[in-house]
């Protein structure tokens, strides 16, 4: 970021945390109003990890999260958009403003944007990175199409990946699941696999077998070696990054998800608004651009009235 020690004492229009699609999107809408906008990110998000979305307008053979967030970057800077790498570790509000304190700098905004996202809980098997979006997917939303009639192995834990499972009988019916978690699986998710001629596996795997972005198979720890050129994960436990969104008064679900007006997407904290995978929504990355444009003609629209 350009001239740090000047953007420090800056009061930006809006701060956005989180680089992803949302936070671009909304970037891109607010550059457009001409509006002074900074994006603090990580650089570690969940687009980071996926090789190839397909079920994007315009993409029919795919594109990678890193290419979206790219040419999403490279177009937000041609309007003015800064950027700083970096943790935001606190977010607090005073009287006219927001101040931002990450792990080096502390910067100020008249509006936030939480745009902090999910991170998926995927087992620690390096191989698997390179074949997500590829040959191993994460949600069947996105990409049930990828498996349609062909072998198909889940891996996860107990109901969790049962259910996952059931949801892809309605692309193919050559399903095997991996139960690495070993947590039992409920009697009537067990009964229904069973029914619908799935194999199950109740242990872990030892080595995940890939060749580059293409899954091969799972060798388990008793020795088999389970084969397919296609999987998907489902362990639960994903991660909402909503932490920082909570000591300000931000409204949350059970399920940690941030609640948003539907039709503004600001939150029950005054000039606070959020967009993307933290807020409750299908996970789609469409919707997460969707939500990133709303939001912005919302924040400038109480900028205006500001």
């Amino acid at each position: 970021m350009k001239g740090e020690d000047n953007e420090m004492n800056k009061i930006f229009d809006c701060v956005i945390i989180g680089g992803g699609i949302a936070g671009l999107q909304a970037a891109i809408q607010l550059g457009r109003y001409k509006h002074e906008v900074l994006i603090i990110d990580k650089g570690i998000g969940r687009s980071t990890l996926c090789k190839s979305y397909h079920n994007i307008l315009g993409y029919p053979d795919g594109v990678s999260g890193e290419e979206l967030r790219g040419v999403g970057k490279k177009q937000a800077e041609s309007l003015g958009v800064q950027f700083y790498k970096g943790v935001v570790q606190s977010l607090s509000k005073g009287k006219d403003y927001f101040t931002i304190h990450t792990d080096e700098v502390t910067f100020s905004a008249k509006k936030l944007l939480i745009a902090t996202g999910i991170m998926d809980n995927i087992p620690p098997f390096p191989e698997l990175y390179p074949c997500l979006g590829v040959s191993v997917y994460l949600c069947p939303d996105c990409d049930g199409y990828e498996v349609k009639d062909r072998k198909t192995i889940v891996i996860g834990n107990g109901d969790v990946g049962a259910n996952m499972a059931i949801t892809l009988l309605y692309w193919t019916k050559d399903l095997i699941y991996i139960n690495h978690g070993c947590t039992e699986i409920s009697g009537k998710l067990k009964e229904k696999l069973d029914s619908n001629n799935v194999a199950i596996y109740e242990q872990k795997i030892k080595q995940v077998l890939a060749n580059e972005s293409q899954i091969i198979g799972f060798e388990l720890e008793s020795g088999p070696i389970v084969k397919a050129n296609r999987s998907f994960i489902a362990f639960g436990g994903n991660k909402v990054m909503s932490d920082l969104a909570v000591p300000l008064g931000v409204k949350v679900m059970d399920n940690h998800h941030i609640l948003v007006d539907p039709r503004t997407k600001m939150t029950s904290v005054d000039g606070v608004w959020a967009a993307g995978d933290v807020v409750a929504h299908s996970e789609q990355v469409t919707i997460a651009m969707g939500e990133g444009s709303q939001a912005a003609i919302w924040i400038h629209k109480a900028l205006l009235d500001r």
